[in-house]
């Protein structure tokens, strides 16, 4: 039976409730937007399956109200422990870099998935959202004005749910993909398999990510899983090994393998058979069904990258499909899969690369640095930067805006992200000569709106910003010498740089995204 519960089309419609769902249901959410979210599952989440938070995803979860969340549920990662017999080598895997005026949240966070996916979710509901379990999507079907999506609940009634978009974040076997009949290109290693199990673990101690190596790049590891008894078990089977899965079983195989009986696994929250999949989709869109995270890219486990990619994923399209719903043109839309399909692609290779080396306790794959941060990744060659030869020192347009901290004219510190947070689009003027271009930008009223910020320049109407650089941190971070505008996206990321014809520059520019 059909019911037809909803006659009003909503906005968007969300498809999975992980990480990448709710992260863009939280930015569509605070713009204003009415949509829904569902997921086939009865409840969220509650394995540690991706537990690394890279820094340019903590910037997106200051931004998005919930980092200081996710930082009191996470720690710092441990020190390995590689242990060959009676020998413990101990090896730094992530170097742990103070804070800096431009980068806030330097280091990689240690998180199990279910406490950032309950981070989101209480964030989300902060927002008055409801994320709708146990409802899955039977069929979808759209025309040139919005998608039409069967979706089942537990009681067997099938809703039919009108959007003008659809989002997919459903996961590596993505439903919303199959129903569109993309293709999901490249590899399983299906004799590559590896069990996970979360649980209280006794016997062993939490201040090390343990190791033990075995032949053929077998082995055996177990993560201390921060502010809990938890460990997440790693076993990597031979490849024509049959997985048992039993309690008693997997405490026998890691006894052995250890050569520790005191060591006892128990308590069991999670169990899984991983399989590596590297494969990405061949499309991010199709008319107005989009995919993100795990729908349109999966990754091996090694250096944290899956997770963080997929809410960047949402990150770039939130503030797309709502200036487009505001009345910018269409186009805006195409340059989510312009901008993320070839960063996916590169993430992709590095995940890869890392995953085939720790097989062989290869050092430079256990070690985790800059590329693995995401603060490095750019669109400066996407169809968002109409010229990138006027450039600073340091950054292009389509290169991350990095933090700065900056004096109140009036009295007090500020941090630049502090400014950035929120849905708007930043427009910065740093000179004397700056302030004109700053106040008299015209900006449409509908969309999202613009805050209007002055670095060592005078005049206090008409901005909401008149900042000094007392500290050198904005001019050292940019690479800024002269009068300079810069206009900053509303994920975090430069969208356009001018020093000549600022005004004109300006004006053509932001056609491209403004109704």
């Amino acid at each position: 039976m059909i019911e037809k519960t909803n006659e009003n089309i909503i906005d968007v419609l969300i498809i999975g409730a992980g990480p990448s769902g709710t992260a863009l249901a939280i930015d569509l959410k605070r713009r204003g937007l009415n949509i829904r979210i569902i997921d086939k599952a009865s409840t969220s989440f509650n394995g540690s399956r991706a537990k690394g938070i890279q820094p340019r995803t903590l910037e997106v979860f200051q931004d998005l109200g919930l980092v200081n969340e996710v930082l009191q549920s996470g720690s710092a990662y441990p020190l390995l422990g590689i242990h060959f017999g009676p020998f413990t080598i101990p090896w730094r895997m992530i170097s742990n870099r103070p804070r800096s005026s431009d980068v806030p949240f330097p280091n990689t966070l240690l998180i199990p998935q279910f406490s950032t996916d309950q981070a989101l979710h209480t964030r989300f509901k902060s927002l008055n959202g409801v994320v709708e379990f146990s409802k899955q999507l039977v069929s979808l079907s759209q025309t040139d004005h919005y998608v039409t999506a069967q979706v089942e609940g537990t009681d067997g009634v099938i809703e039919e749910i009108t959007a003008r978009y659809l989002v997919g974040a459903d996961g590596g076997s993505s439903k919303v993909r199959h129903q569109l009949g993309i293709k999901f290109t490249g590899s399983t290693v299906e004799e590559d398999r590896i069990i996970i199990v979360d649980g209280v673990t006794t016997g062993l101690s939490r201040d090390r990510w343990h190791i033990w190596p075995g032949k053929s790049g077998q082995f055996i590891a177990a993560c201390p899983l921060p502010h809990s008894e938890l460990f997440q078990w790693m076993i990597r089977l031979a490849p024509e090994e049959q997985p048992e899965l039993e309690l008693d079983a997997i405490n026998a195989r890691i006894q052995k393998r250890i050569d520790n009986l005191k060591v006892v696994l128990k308590n069991v929250q999670w169990k899984s058979i991983f399989r590596p999949n590297i494969r990405i989709t061949e499309k991010y869109r199709s008319g107005r069904v989009f995919l993100v995270g795990d729908a349109a890219h999966v990754h091996t486990p090694a250096g944290a990258q899956g997770l963080n990619t997929g809410i960047q994923d949402s990150y770039n399209l939130g503030w797309k499909i709502a200036q487009v719903l505001a009345g910018a043109d269409n186009g805006l839309l195409d340059s989510y899969e312009a901008e993320r399909r070839p960063i996916a692609a590169s993430v992709l290779a590095l995940s890869t690369k890392k995953y085939d080396g720790i097989a062989k306790l290869d050092p430079s794959s256990i070690k985790r640095g800059k590329d693995e941060s995401q603060l490095s990744l750019t669109y400066r060659n996407g169809p968002l930067v109409i010229n990138n030869s006027t450039i600073t020192s340091k950054v292009y347009s389509g290169d991350r805006a990095p933090d700065a901290d900056l004096t109140i004219i009036s009295g007090g510190q500020i941090r630049l992200f502090d400014i950035f947070q929120g849905p708007h689009f930043t427009l910065i003027g740093f000179g004397e000569h700056t302030a004109q271009v700053v106040k008299e930008l015209d900006w449409p009223s509908n969309g999202a709106d613009i805050k209007r910020v002055l670095i060592n320049a005078d005049g206090m109407q008409g901005v909401d910003y008149v900042l000094k650089d007392e500290k050198q941190t904005f001019r050292k971070a940019y690479g800024i010498s002269n009068d300079t505008v810069l206009l900053i996206r509303p994920d975090g990321y430069i969208g356009h740089i001018t020093t000549p014809n600022m005004q004109a520059s300006l004006k053509t520019y932001i056609k491209k995204f403004t109704p």
